[in-house]
């Protein structure tokens, strides 16, 4: 856009609509100019047919007659998916999603890209459709890395072969990092790294090369790690270590994510629990009410008991052996 169409009185400040309900975390932004184009988003009452409308946040937004939720800040969560589940919204097929597993106090989602129904392992989830949107882009350089198990028979040459891409049935793939950890019986279990991320990429890589996956997890996802998380189990990435990550992209995030602190909803990642707690001593009784506590040490003014002691020998008043002799010197 150029700098006089920017000024255009037909074209007024803010941002596109498909992009505010994209950032309400309703869906992604091609998702939202969908919503556009089947008449289910009014503006103020009135239904729109294109997403090429600017708004500055006082408008009425409502999508499919439910208004927009206010905007929260913008949070990531990690969670380890199960197999089994589908990484959509809706299963024409009735099978259960992986927003069916979310916890109840999880506000509204979308995932940062997907994972096959078959596939386990680490999925990214956020509030934020446009940080969605850019974590899922190739451009973003974040790696993703499987652990595989295929059934079949190969070697570490023909796997460093894809370190210079490959074409599966008329599709390129990028160049992907493949190691062979071990064979087990019928089966080889390999690492992978990948930047793309396309459907079902690994399944047709290896798939040419003579291997049935049988087993695929996803470890991590640009510097996000499954680690030792439990299937099922969901973490909030602290948004300081979110905007750290995002480097010269925080900007547009960064101040969203300060601007409120984050209900719970989904736990905190928290320090590894076999580490060792530091001990810290057993508070002491409290002090009954209506007394004053006791000194804090020793010969302290004021303190009574079997324990104390003067705070000056010539306190003595004359008692004691060498009494007579403190005098007359």
């Amino acid at each position: 856009m150029t700098s006089g169409q920017a000024n255009s009185p037909s074209t007024p400040e803010g941002d596109r609509i498909a992009k505010v309900i994209a950032r309400a975390g309703i869906c992604s932004r091609r998702e939202a100019e969908k919503l556009i184009a089947d008449g289910r988003v009014t503006v103020n009452g009135k239904v729109i047919a294109s997403p090429a409308l600017n708004v500055t946040g006082r408008e009425e937004i409502a999508v499919d007659g439910k208004v927009l939720p206010a905007q929260e800040p913008t949070r990531l969560w990690r969670y380890y998916k199960e197999a089994g589940l589908v990484t959509t919204a809706r299963d024409p097929e009735g099978r259960p999603t992986v927003f069916d597993k979310m916890p109840g106090n999880m506000p509204r989602v979308v995932s940062v890209g997907r994972l096959d129904v078959n596939t386990e392992g680490l999925l990214l989830l956020t509030n934020d459709g446009e940080l969605a949107r850019l974590l899922e882009l190739p451009s973003t350089g974040w790696t993703r890395r499987y652990r595989v198990r295929a059934f079949g028979s190969i070697g570490q040459p023909d796997l460093d072969r894809l370190k210079e891409g490959i074409s599966v049935e008329g599709v390129r793939y990028g160049p992907i990092e493949a190691t062979l950890d071990k064979v087990q019986g019928s089966n080889v279990w390999l690492t992978l790294g990948l930047k793309e991320g396309k459907n079902r990429e690994v399944k047709r890589v290896l798939g040419a090369l003579g291997l049935k996956v049988n087993r695929l997890i996803r470890l991590s996802f640009g510097p996000f790690q499954i680690g030792d998380m439990q299937p099922g189990e969901v973490k909030q990435v602290p948004n300081r270590v979110l905007m750290d990550q995002l480097g010269a992209h925080a900007a547009q995030f960064e101040r969203k994510a300060e601007a409120s602190p984050a209900r719970g909803s989904g736990k905190q990642d928290q320090p590894r629990k076999d580490r060792p707690s530091p001990k810290v001593p057993a508070p002491k009784s409290p002090t009954p009410k209506g007394k004053a506590p006791r000194p804090h040490r020793a010969g302290a003014p004021g303190k009574k008991g079997p324990d104390a002691r003067p705070d000056n020998k010539r306190d003595n008043k004359g008692k004691g052996p060498n009494a007579d002799r403190r005098r007359r010197s």
